[in-house]
């Protein structure tokens, strides 16, 4: 069988090491490189090496981190399957890494089975999502309803979920459409009601699988 390329970014020379060996005893998979920041990444890619069926990117990294590095990737590899690994959990690092086209976010404290799961699902399928991350398990496919559910919010709860889409936080949100913030949060209640979503994270995974607004 032929092994699966996968090219390291992680600072952290030690647990980059061991997952190289984790990898390595998995018996599927070639590492090409392990590479300390984004910008050794991008020197990677402009020295044209082999190009990787999937990155594992950290997030915090000096020089160039891992968001910065997904954003380079967007603009200059667009096609390149990248899949976050590391230990920031908070709600907007994950937003901005799957809007910037991250695959999928996994924590370090994964377990080897469901990481070895993930590898798979991402180069396989395209996307992977923990309930630990999304609370939401999506399908792999196109929900064909997700126009029509659209289409039934009101126009201002269409107008949240666009802004809800993108950097903004609730409290700029809220000054964006000239509303109070409690009256946010009764938007944020409504439409994940509607589209069946429990985390914003959950909202933007939705949004973006289902092509219903341009994510950039």
């Amino acid at each position: 069988m032929k092994k699966r390329t996968i090219v390291i970014v992680d600072d952290h020379l030690l647990f980059a090491q061991s997952l190289n060996s984790l990898l390595i005893s998995l018996g599927k998979y070639e590492v090409l490189a392990v590479l300390k920041n984004g910008k050794e990444l991008t020197r990677y890619f402009l020295n044209k090496r082999k190009k990787p069926d999937l990155i594992l990117l950290d997030i915090k990294m000096p020089v160039m981190d891992g968001v910065q590095t997904m954003v380079w990737l967007k603009e200059n590899q667009p096609d390149q399957y990248a899949l976050a690994l590391t230990m920031e959990d908070d709600e907007d690092t994950i937003i901005k890494m799957l809007r910037a086209g991250a695959r999928g976010y996994l924590l370090k404290d994964i377990h080897p089975d469901n990481f070895s799961h993930a590898l798979e699902m991402v180069i396989d399928r395209g996307f992977y999502h923990t309930p630990k991350i999304s609370e939401v398990l999506l399908s792999t496919g196109i929900d064909k309803t997700a126009k029509t559910k659209v289409t039934k919010l009101k126009e201002r709860e269409r107008e949240f979920l666009k802004l809800a889409c993108s950097e903004l936080t609730y409290k700029q949100i809220a000054s964006e459409m000239n509303l109070s913030p409690k009256t946010i949060e009764g938007y944020w209640e409504s439409v994940s009601k509607k589209i069946k979503v429990r985390t914003r994270v959950g909202l933007v995974i939705y949004c973006m699988k289902n092509k219903l607004f341009k994510i950039e």
